[in-house]
């Protein structure tokens, strides 16, 4: 079945010293599928609800609507969302804080489903650098993300890039693991073909402008996306994916992710 989560668009192979997570892949066409963020940059947060489609459907995924979706944080902050359309609800005022436990409710077609995330402490975004190394007459360019993982173990990081104005985004997860209180030594590999069936999905070459979103994410979320990168392949709308069901940390069965997460963002042109 087709899940209507907007991430990993393209992929490329990771290593990753996690074990193995078990999946459950049945056919789970009609469970709704819910995405929410809150991150410590100025809102609006958007929860977005739709219904799974199963693989022999097309790319058409059901919003949710009628649906109350309430967030909440350890400090008392709370607000309902207002419906935006296309199963998307807004935030007005609430704000995201690092350091905070966020609580996601959400009441829709006669079932309640929750979640939380503990928004980590930004780790700094210091710099970007390039690389490229040559294999078989191919060019492959990389970017490292330089930043210095905190002392204490257990952080855990997203990152996803754009090429150019494109709106295709590839997305890796990082751990501390093995390299825990060090400066990051782990690349992003750039995609190094054209794909003649997708335009967004071109050879980097240089000139082409790499735009780098930096996420610290709590564990939950680690884990979700970890699998996520696991069965998850190109397809969707603009780019979308079709992934099966990995762990999600939203109770009652519902698929998705509820994450709390800082941002930060560079840029580099490719030499």
């Amino acid at each position: 079945m087709k899940n209507i989560i907007f991430i990993i668009l393209t992929l490329f192979t990771v290593t990753s010293c996690e074990k193995e997570i078990d999946l459950d892949l049945d056919d789970k066409s009609g469970t709704i599928v819910i995405e929410g963020n809150i991150t410590d940059q100025p809102g609006p947060y958007v929860v977005r609800i739709t219904k799974s489609v199963a693989f022999t459907a097309s790319n058409q995924y059901p919003a949710v609507t009628g649906a109350q979706v309430i967030v909440s944080d350890n400090t008392g902050q709370t607000e309902t969302l207002q419906y935006l359309g296309d199963g998307k609800y807004v935030t007005n005022t609430f704000t995201g804080v690092a350091g905070r436990t966020y609580t996601l409710k959400i009441q829709a077609e006669g079932q309640q489903y929750t979640a939380q995330s503990t928004m980590p402490e930004a780790v700094p975004f210091d710099d970007l650098t390039q690389d490229s190394f040559s294999f078989g007459g191919e060019t492959t360019y990389t970017l490292l993300p330089v930043f210095t993982d905190p002392s204490v173990l257990g952080n855990r990081y997203l990152f996803n890039f754009t090429v150019n104005n494109m709106t295709k985004k590839t997305f890796e997860v990082f751990s501390d693991n093995v390299n825990n209180g060090l400066v990051n030594q782990r690349p992003l590999f750039l995609p190094n073909e054209d794909d003649e069936d997708d335009p967004t999905d071109h050879k980097v070459v240089p000139g082409d402008t790499i735009y780098v979103e930096m996420q610290s994410i709590d564990n939950n979320v680690f884990t979700y996306y970890s699998a996520l990168l696991q069965i998850s392949g190109d397809g969707g709308p603009g780019g979308g994916l079709t992934p099966t069901n990995p762990p999600s940390n939203i109770n009652n069965g519902a698929l998705g992710y509820f994450s709390a997460h800082t941002v930060q963002k560079r840029s580099i042109v490719i030499q």
